[in-house]
């Protein structure tokens, strides 16, 4: 049987890829920060092992002791990266390490963008993100050192998780906010464009990667886009508010959740074409995200807060 190591484990993502490796008949070991949450990992047929992104002589030995390792919990984390490819160097075991696509992104006023990045586009990251990227090549060089080493960078995820977390951070956060105002809420005109896949589908992709990638390959994970407007209204419709949407300026939106999540992860553009998961035969099959969110998933788990 193979084993499979990941981090983030208890999140969106990894524990979406857990389950699909699960079902794959892989032996699935995870970190994990409490007792409950090893009871409930133990719960769903996995191995958990208490600890931390910290805890870097762990994440070394629990790396050397698994097939595939998955870095799926924070992308900014730099000891805990550097950690993996440290126990890993020279095994040519498999290291798939999870970005984002906000990489590409820009310090966004909700205004639109014609800028489209396929995997191979050259592109400077925005201050704010350049560590993020600095890790990506991080990973990829790492190919030259014996370990198959793949980054995977998702869009905008969407759609009911697999494991232990069933939302994802952007919508489930517009949806509250929208509550909050009675409207579908964007900020500045929302004409900005983020690129999105359904996590189903991204899970499938890691599972495609896992067997077809080389090492040094760069996958973004797009099944399609939308404004962030038409998110808007499609939350609207699904509270019940009518397709109405409202606008939070941007300095009201960076005072009350950050600059970071406003200009990079809302107010934004992220426009990316999965180029190269396609080429591998990876074919989104998801419903598109406003579909999801007015008549899917989301209107079962959210439409009752409006009421």
């Amino acid at each position: 049987m193979q084993r499979a190591f990941l981090t983030g484990i208890t999140g969106y993502i990894g524990g979406s890829v857990a389950e699909g490796l699960r079902r794959k008949g892989y032996s699935v070991t995870g970190v994990v920060r409490t007792q409950a949450q090893a009871e409930q990992l133990s719960a769903r047929g996995m191995t958990p092992v208490l600890g931390t992104l910290d805890d870097g002589a762990l994440l070394a030995r629990l790396a050397r002791e698994a097939d595939v390792t998955i870095n799926a919990a924070d992308s900014d984390h730099r000891p805990a990266i550097e950690a993996l490819v440290g126990g890993l160097k020279g095994t040519n075991k498999t290291l798939i390490h999870t970005s984002g696509s906000s990489v590409v992104s820009e310090e966004g006023t909700g205004a639109p963008s014609e800028r489209v990045f396929e995997d191979d586009t050259p592109y400077t990251p925005v201050p704010g993100k350049a560590d993020r990227v600095a890790i990506d090549r991080f990973v990829r060089n790492s190919a030259s050192e014996g370990i198959r080493a793949i980054v995977v960078c998702p869009t905008m995820i969407y759609g009911r998780g697999l494991g232990l977390k069933r939302d994802s951070q952007q919508l489930p956060f517009l949806i509250h906010e929208s509550v909050r105002r009675g409207a579908g809420a964007h900020i500045g005109p929302g004409l900005n464009i983020w690129s999105n896949v359904h996590i189903e589908d991204l899970t499938e992709l890691y599972l495609l990667v896992l067997e077809h990638a080389k090492p040094g390959d760069f996958f973004f994970a797009e099944g399609g886009e939308a404004r962030l407007l038409d998110i808007a209204a499609a939350i609207s419709r699904m509270l019940g508010f009518g397709g109405r949407t409202v606008t939070w300026p941007l300095d009201e939106a960076i005072a009350s959740i950050g600059e970071g999540f406003a200009r990079f992860g809302l107010a934004s553009n992220s426009r990316v074409r999965a180029t190269h998961a396609r080429r591998l035969g990876w074919s989104p099959q998801g419903p598109s995200l406003p579909r999801d969110v007015e008549f899917g998933s989301y209107r079962e788990d959210f439409a009752a807060l409006a009421k």
